[in-house]
């Protein structure tokens, strides 16, 4: 017995997917940089670090979520089924935000500590 199963990948998710990506990048960009200029400006008691609020990570879960929405939808587009696309793209995309979160405080509080002379990668290789 034959079936045929007509399927059209989801190519409207992918691209859904990656402008959400792009957009809320934008807006964390420019969050992030409105951060920084008004604790230099400042100099307040709160650290850099523990400044990360709402005003961040809210940009920074529209960036989790269209990147999710983005491989769960290529996945499909290259034929696997799509519980195993999420199952594959969540915990990959959980992961991987996780960490550049963590590693974004690290960097806010270095950028405290030293200034930003500290985040200054040329002097390595000039």
């Amino acid at each position: 017995m034959y079936y045929y199963y007509t399927y059209t990948p989801p190519y409207f998710l992918f691209i859904a997917g990656l402008l959400s990506g792009v957009l809320s990048g934008l807006a964390f960009n420019e969050s992030l940089k409105q951060l920084v200029k008004d604790w230099t400006q400042n100099r307040s008691s709160r650290t850099l670090a523990n400044m990360r609020g709402a005003r961040l990570f809210i940009p920074f879960l529209g960036i989790a979520g269209g990147i999710c929405l983005f491989l769960t939808s290529g996945l499909e587009i290259f034929g696997f089924p799509p519980p195993f696309t999420f199952i594959v793209a969540f915990p990959l995309t959980v992961i991987t935000c996780g960490l550049i979160w963590r590693q974004l405080g690290q960097i806010l509080m270095q950028l405290e500590k030293g200034g930003s002379k500290a985040l200054d990668l040329d002097s390595f290789w000039g």
